[in-house]
């Protein structure tokens, strides 16, 4: 286990995330280990997104307290839910989660404290000046984070900040504070939890490219202004149709050589539909190489599929006609993804 990783686990008191196998857990159907604990095998997090609706699934629960060592609150700490009217807050569906990640001894990364995307209303059509919003801003992270203090592993702290071509994505935070409301954020969530690890965290960055660059740039310049950031998220939302992504090792690498830890946090392979043997097979494929491409870079800590079912995924709603993204099918049964992944963390040293 790396230093920081070990470090940053114990001050939350979720060491034994990383460092064992959760109490709970026990052999897969194949009479292996768990993907969670191949990965603690190699010093890192095998996880999964989850939601609070799919905790009546007590068939799909057991699936994720056991197979897993990593947790993240799908939608339960986005604004929406934390602040849902101006001042007033709102804690019962993330410690929802969070008490199941404890249960089970999993580390948990919290998401997301800023977004442009589910805002409450109050917030989404109010008219601020900057310095009405920069103290909402301030309020909302300082609270979030301070409520969470000592709990949880990381934070998603802004997310998705940057358009495709690279530059500032317009967002009520970037259109009324400008592009310091990054720096403030971080410098906030610090101060409220200082233990916590603070990640910006976006998709499409997994080549490197003008959004990539936008973050190796943006992350230097914080750094050099002294601004607490510990990592970056590749989110890892890949798509069959629009090839691997061949950079991704190498992006990893160069955000690690700049002192950051990098992790993929929101991994799925959608493909159109029907899937068929082809299609799974080359998924399979990919998995593996995202899982050996984090394997490979030291300060990658981990990995998080957005959920690990196709049961519960988010992409049929979203991208017409595709599915079929994650390692386990509607029925909560292993695909071929599932296999690649683990053979690729216990060829690592996971035996």
């Amino acid at each position: 286990m790396s230093h920081r990783l070990a470090a940053a686990l114990a001050a939350a008191g979720l060491v034994t995330a990383i460092a064992a196998t959760p109490a709970s857990a026990a052999p897969d159907r194949h009479g292996d280990k768990t993907l969670g604990r191949l990965a603690a095998d190699t010093h890192r997090y095998f996880g999964s997104a989850t939601d609070n609706p799919e905790f009546s699934d007590t068939a799909y629960l057991g699936i994720l307290g056991s197979e897993f060592n990593s947790t993240t609150a799908g939608n339960a700490l986005k604004w929406y839910a934390t602040e849902p009217q101006q001042g007033v807050f709102d804690f019962t569906q993330g410690d929802q989660v969070l008490d199941f990640a404890r249960r089970h001894h999993m580390s948990f990364r919290a998401h997301t404290l800023v977004w442009h995307n589910q805002l409450p209303d109050w917030l989404n059509n109010g008219t601020f000046t900057a310095d009405q919003l920069r103290a909402i801003l301030k309020k909302h992270i300082t609270t979030v984070a301070r409520y969470y203090k000592g709990k949880v592993y990381s934070w998603d702290v802004v997310n998705e900040a940057f358009n495709e071509d690279g530059t500032y994505r317009d967002t009520i935070f970037y259109r009324t504070l400008g592009p310091g409301y990054i720096a403030d954020a971080l410098r906030w969530a610090h101060q409220a939890d200082p233990h916590a690890k603070l990640y910006l965290n976006d998709y499409n960055i997994e080549a490197i490219g003008p959004k990539s660059d936008a973050y190796y740039n943006l992350v230097k310049s914080l750094k050099a202004q002294h601004v607490p950031i510990d990592g970056v998220g590749f989110q890892g939302h890949l798509a069959l149709q629009y090839g691997y992504p061949e950079t991704l090792q190498q992006n990893l690498r160069r955000f690690a050589d700049l002192g950051l830890d990098v992790a993929v946090t929101e991994l799925d392979i959608r493909m159109y539909l029907p899937a068929d043997a082809t299609k799974l097979a080359t998924q399979a494929d990919w998995y593996a190489r995202v899982t050996k491409a984090c394997l490979a870079v030291r300060r990658c800590v981990g990995i998080t599929v957005w959920d690990y079912t196709d049961k519960y995924s988010w992409i049929p709603a979203v991208f017409q006609g595709e599915g079929a993204a994650l390692p386990y099918d509607e029925n909560l049964q292993p695909k071929p993804a599932y296999a690649a992944i683990r053979d690729a963390l216990r060829s690592a040293g996971g035996r």
